[in-house]
């Protein structure tokens, strides 16, 4: 699936819920179904900066394309780098660096988090595209 494909899919499920509580705890859930980055890869390195909470996340070029697994100590955050990875992970690194980040608005995320919450998932998706726009230039 490409990455608009899967947006469209998290926005379909979105669409679902009536209130924010039910997305919440489908945020919730999503992240217990996280691809987990190994504790040994639990660096100060793959720590995402100006994130609230702890996040780990790590890339892996796997032929083509990026292979993302990460971690957080909050269970909100965790699900919030699940449907990130969910979009990007198993992409070419170009697709990644191209993309549209509309989804993000069109499910109402940042705008029902908190200032802090919102900061941090603007650099989870920083640091996305900056394992992406290192593996691109490694071609």
């Amino acid at each position: 699936m490409s990455i608009k494909e899967i947006q469209d899919e998290i926005v379909d499920e979105f669409s679902m819920f009536d209130d924010w509580m039910q997305r919440y705890e489908y945020i919730i859930e999503l992240g217990k179904n996280l691809p987990l980055i190994e504790e040994a890869a639990k660096t100060d390195d793959n720590l995402i900066k100006g994130c609230q909470s702890k996040v780990w996340l790590q890339g892996q070029q796997k032929e083509d394309k990026i292979v993302f697994t990460a971690d957080s100590d909050a269970i909100l955050t965790k699900g919030i780098i699940a449907i990130l990875i969910r979009a990007f992970s198993n992409q070419k690194p170009a697709d990644i660096l191209n993309a549209d980040m509309d989804f993000i608005d069109e499910i109402g995320l940042k705008e029902h988090l908190s200032p802090t919450r919102a900061n941090g998932l603007v650099s989870m998706i920083k640091n996305i595209k900056m394992y992406a726009l290192a593996f691109d230039a490694k071609k």
